[in-house]
């Protein structure tokens, strides 16, 4: 047997070994399985780990005695995840948490608020001397985003401009030129790269939240004395917790009942501050779920427009 054939077969054998896993957690009522769609299993396992700990003890009065973290690589395998019943509770952004409950049946359970924000919007800004005012003025430009998973920075922005009857087509680079009567986009991949590739005039416009306006290492003051914001979104959600659905009612709502009460524990604002800086739970209110099927909606328009 070659070395190269021992190694594939080894490989082979730790994927089986991982769904067995999977499959056994997915089938023991008596595990809470929380899961996230991440791109660094490794960081993010050491974020949701602490919330986990403190959640599950509080949840043995119906019935969980374990708690498990299950990762996804991307949102069509965590779609499969939650309709197979593999992961109870999802964290998420609130344009992700809104294609899972589309796409897999996910129901919202509670708000999350990260650093004292519960709610954020999107600023569209240009330089100064651009000659962009107004969403309109993009026809023939192009505009930067950050990434296709980014709520702030993709999904709402580019409904935004298909709301405006503007014509989003992505670019090959951000050299390449749209028709005239279109929009060009193109992904920097993070903050400090669109706002850089603005101010360079590499592309002509760019989004970002007012948070990451507002942070000096996503938007240097150097560069930003330079810029102007020309349209600002209305405000949503930071982020949603979901669970799927099935998942015994007793459970959701005791889970539903700790986390809300979380922040008044020490013990429990200790393991939200590591589970992505959260300060409270909150629970969902009326405009938060117009602004979630806001969301809902154009997602599904920016598949069907622009994907």
């Amino acid at each position: 047997m070659s070395c190269w054939f021992r190694y594939a077969y080894r490989l082979a054998l730790l994927a089986c070994l991982s769904l067995s896993a999977v499959a056994v957690a997915s089938e023991d009522d008596s595990v809470l399985v929380l899961g996230r769609i991440s791109d660094n299993p490794k960081a993010h396992y050491e974020q949701l780990k602490p919330l986990l700990d403190y959640v599950v003890p509080r949840l043995r009065e119906v019935g969980i005695t374990e708690g498990r973290i299950l990762m996804a690589r991307d949102a069509q395998q965590m779609n499969s995840y939650l309709r197979r019943g593999r992961v109870d509770w999802v964290t998420e952004t609130t344009g992700n948490a809104m294609q899972l409950q589309q796409r897999a049946g996910a129901r919202p359970l509670l708000l999350t608020e990260r650093g004292g924000v519960g709610r954020y919007r999107s600023l569209f800004f240009a330089r100064k001397d651009s000659g962009i005012d107004s969403l309109d003025d993009l026809k023939g430009h192009t505009v930067a985003f950050q990434r296709t998973s980014s709520t702030s920075a993709y999904l709402v922005p580019a409904m935004t401009l298909l709301d405006a009857g503007l014509r989003p087509e992505v670019l090959l680079s951000p050299q390449d030129r749209p028709p005239g009567n279109t929009v060009g986009y193109v992904f920097a991949g993070t903050e400090l790269n669109l706002s850089a590739w603005v101010h360079k005039r590499v592309v002509d416009a760019g989004v970002v939240s007012n948070l990451d306006w507002n942070n000096p290492e996503a938007v240097p003051p150097a560069f930003r004395r330079d810029f102007h914001v020309f349209h600002e979104t209305g405000e949503y959600p930071r982020a949603v917790e979901i669970v799927r659905s099935g998942l015994d009612p007793k459970v959701e709502a005791r889970l539903r009942e700790v986390l809300l009460h979380a922040n008044e524990d020490p013990q429990g604002r200790e393991a939200m501050r590591r589970f992505f800086s959260t300060t409270r739970f909150l629970p969902i209110d009326a405009a938060s779920t117009r602004a979630m099927e806001r969301i809902r909606d154009g997602a599904a328009r920016v598949r069907e427009s622009i994907e």
